[in-house]
């Protein structure tokens, strides 16, 4: 996984990113019909029920509008909350305030629906032992909000990107010529450039599940689009040698089944890409 500096460079680019492509070369509404001297007073109004993501985001986007902005916070992230909940306060320049306002919004609209559900799944997984993952399937530009968000409802991260770790599925698999090549030429590749990555292979059945076991240096097997009984099995042939995680397909209704077959993990997309914003408004009071 990257560093703790790293997702806070990766938090830094897309608040900049984003105010800039809001802004650009101002605020015209407001500047219009705004006095500079103004000031002002919002609340962040939440108008649905789920888990609240984003509030810490939305100090760090208040800041670098106007570090002269005043932020009371009233409920944290990763708390439960109900129509008419309000978040936090902000006070201070009102033209400052509007220009922060809808990036706050948006982000904090997608990253409480991306905690909400994964809240959801973390609590259909309760007493199994296995811990649900985010993927790659992210909207581009944003990834890191919305892995943020999966933490702050209670998931785990898997990698962030393609460089902090090594995932050989079937396409690297049939391109190399095979498991065993593939893994071998990757152990080299590591050896030959110094990079300490951790190795994880998918397996489409049982057969590469023990072709993967009679290899060296895998980190974690990914069992995809297995049935119950092959997953069991396979979680029974692996033994503990390495971590298992099951993915393809998996929803609500057969994620706990899948657990209970003995897996460490479970990976899914459905996290990050199939999710409704929660609403939320910022109200001047």
């Amino acid at each position: 996984m990257i560093s703790a500096e790293k997702f806070q460079q990766e938090i830094d680019r897309i608040i900049e990113t984003s105010l800039r492509e809001d802004i650009g070369d101002g605020d015209h509404s407001s500047l219009a019909c705004i006095p500079a001297s103004a000031a002002g007073r919002a609340r962040l109004l939440v108008k649905d029920r789920g888990i609240l993501a984003g509030v810490d985001l939305a100090r760090q986007v208040f800041q670098a509008v106007d570090p002269d902005l005043d932020m009371e916070v009233l409920l944290q992230d990763g708390s439960n909350v109900g129509h008419g909940d309000t978040a936090f306060f902000i006070s201070g320049s009102s033209q400052s305030i509007l220009r922060a306002e809808r990036l706050v919004l948006n982000a904090m609209q997608r990253m409480s629906a991306i905690a909400t559900k994964t809240r959801r799944y973390v609590n259909l997984l309760e007493g199994t032992g296995t811990k649900i993952l985010d993927t790659r399937k992210t909207t581009p530009g944003i990834r890191a909000l919305e892995k943020w968000a999966v933490r702050i409802g209670g998931g785990t991260n898997h990698r962030f990107a393609l460089y902090d770790m090594i995932m050989l599925k079937d396409n690297h698999i049939d391109f190399a010529g095979g498991i065993r090549e593939a893994i071998s030429k990757t152990r080299e590749y590591l050896a030959s450039t110094g990079r300490d990555l951790k190795i994880i292979v998918e397996a489409r059945n049982l057969v590469e599940v023990d072709e993967i076991l009679a290899c060296q240096g895998v980190h974690r097997i990914l069992l995809d689009n297995f049935n119950y009984a092959d997953t069991r099995e396979a979680v029974r042939r692996i033994g503990g040698r390495c971590e298992t995680e099951s993915s393809g397909g998996i929803d609500e209704k057969t994620l706990r089944a899948f657990a209970e077959c003995g897996v460490d993990y479970i990976s899914s997309g459905a996290l990050t890409h199939s999710v409704h914003n929660l609403d939320m408004s910022l109200k001047a009071v």
